[in-house]
């Protein structure tokens, strides 16, 4: 007769813990949902896809799944539940599911249409607990500060409220062409300068970065590179065990030196806004974001955290404008036939005998596709920030469970060969009409023509200030320089990747590359030191 021993597995932990092992495995490999996932690879039991994903670079994966799985038919033995799922797939990340974006339609039908529901974040603790104590609008969750963050942003940056900033970005325009055709061989860093600049300037209102050298670009430089490395998945082991964040600071050096940062970082934001707020006292200040936040209903914000939106605009602001400044220099290097038609339409508008300002604009369309197809072409972020699915949701007949993390692929959606039919190359001429004086722009793009500034309720708030300080630097640069190709010592030239990038995190650019910046002519100089004396 079996007999069943009590007494033996109660005194027998190993064969207990191997038993609920075996079940959980049984479980997790037979087990079928009562509902379909969007498609994906398939991966190992319990672990899922997580040896497939890359460390780095991880939209080109993504950008290959989407060509294998993003467009299925989900045939089940009911003929009447065939459908075409779309350009979506998912992934299992050791239990964590992924859900992958990669069309405007898509993108616009969950994160515009359904934003009340596809707006949160997950958890970062280390980037977002730790490091800046949730006050980085980009990491913050969907609930009351992020809103009271938004709504303030949204004041000071709106497309009004950024044009009285075309002044400053129009000075600072000039200094960066200066400075490049005095120092060409280091014109990234000048681009690194010149973007820092142009949104302290309009951050704070205060008096421009003239150098490369000044401390407070390396500062900015370290905030945006600390918190986009804290965001990588697997930077940190306590976003996989989050208990480890109670751990005391002996014990865990990370957290200490993360919460040293932070009072450092808050030290020098709160700092920067005491400064405006004694200018305003003053009667002293100039426009600028910060003025707008102190000017702002009691108790929206408390100091620090209006400190910290400053900052952080201030961080954003530079890493994009820098990146997406790098890829028109690229640009222009690979494609000098654009760069040629852009200088011949900034000649016959602007001429010669002074700089573009931001009344130009308008005659110049081929300028202002120039922009959105540098923002388009390489995205600096590449994926974004991922959401988090506040509940359980269906999408043409898959359902998108909650918790589930969202990425919109910006990079397979940017260069979608349906929407961009010669999405690898660099073509303006696609933003265009027949006449080349009316912009034309996808559908689902919010008029920008690219996904690059994000969607619906997290879509870029600094995306006005950015189009300005794009516009007038990249008009500035080609008025005064041109790109010419770099030698090697054979005389062989030096022919720049354009697939080659830097990733940095959440944002990449492109690999460092060598190329020749020259004035146009030889008055050019002479002609920026006049502008420069009539700006100031």
């Amino acid at each position: 007769m079996f007999h069943f021993d009590v007494e033996s597995l109660h005194f027998d932990p190993w064969r207990t813990l191997a038993l609920v092992v075996s079940v959980t495995l049984v479980v997790l490999i037979f087990y079928k949902p009562k509902h379909n996932l969007p498609p994906g690879p398939k991966g190992l039991p319990v672990l899922g896809n997580v040896f497939q994903l890359p460390k780095t670079q991880q939209f080109r994966r993504f950008t290959e799944w989407k060509e294998e799985f993003g467009m299925t038919f989900n045939l089940q033995s009911k003929p009447e539940l065939m459908i075409l799922a779309g350009p979506i797939f998912s992934l299992n990340i050791a239990g964590q599911k992924l859900v992958v974006l990669n069309s405007h339609k898509v993108t616009g039908d969950l994160l515009e249409r359904r934003s009340t529901i596809y707006s949160d974040r997950p958890r970062f603790i280390m980037a977002g607990e730790i490091l800046t104590r949730n006050l980085v609008i980009s990491f913050c969750g969907y609930g009351d500060l992020w809103r009271k963050m938004r709504k303030a942003a949204y004041e000071g940056l709106n497309v009004r409220a950024a044009e009285a900033y075309q002044p400053l970005q129009e000075k600072d325009a000039a200094v960066l062409v200066d400075n490049v055709l005095k120092d060409p061989n280091s014109w990234a860093d000048h681009l690194e300068r010149s973007a820092a600049s142009t949104v302290f300037t309009a951050v704070y209102g205060m008096e421009s970065i003239k150098s490369k050298d000044d401390p407070l670009v390396a500062r900015i430089n370290d905030f945006v590179h600390r918190l986009t490395r804290a965001a990588m998945p697997g930077s940190y082991l306590v976003e996989i065990l989050p208990i480890m964040k109670h751990l005391p600071e002996a014990l865990a050096p990370w957290k200490k030196e993360g919460m040293e940062w932070h009072r450092k970082q808050t030290a020098m934001f709160q700092g920067l806004l005491a400064k405006v707020k004694s200018q305003m006292n003053a009667g002293q200040a100039k426009p600028s974001f910060a003025a707008t936040l102190i000017e702002q209903k009691p108790n929206q914000l408390s100091p620090k955290e209006a400190s910290w939106l400053a900052g952080t605009m201030l961080a954003a602001g530079t890493e994009t404008t820098a990146g997406a400044l790098t890829v028109f220099v690229l640009a222009m290097r690979l494609y000098p036939d654009v760069m040629k038609k852009a200088q011949a339409e900034i000649d016959a508008v602007v001429g010669r005998d002074r700089l573009p300002i931001f009344q130009d604009q308008a005659q110049l369309p081929y300028i202002r596709a120039i922009i959105k197809e540098v923002l388009r072409w390489r995205p600096v972020t590449p994926l974004g920030v991922p959401r988090r699915v506040m509940k359980d949701d269906f999408y043409e007949g898959y359902f998108i469970p909650e918790g589930s993390l969202v990425f919109a692929n910006i990079w397979a959606i940017n260069h979608d060969p349906t929407v961009f039919p010669d999405h690898d190359e660099f073509r303006p001429e696609g933003y265009l009409d027949e006449t080349g004086t009316v912009d034309v722009v996808p559908a689902e793009t919010g008029n920008e023509g690219h996904a690059s500034y994000g969607f619906g309720r997290r879509i870029c708030v600094g995306l006005n200030l950015a189009n300005q300080a794009l516009f007038i630097d990249i008009a500035s640069f080609l008025w005064a320089a041109s790109i010419e190709p770099a030698y090697d010592k054979t005389g062989a030239e030096i022919v720049p990747s354009a697939m080659k990038l830097l990733d940095e995190g959440v944002a990449v650019r492109p690999a460092p590359f060598q190329c020749n910046i020259v004035p146009r002519s030889e008055d050019v100089n002479a002609m920026l030191e006049v502008a420069k004396r009539k700006l100031w």
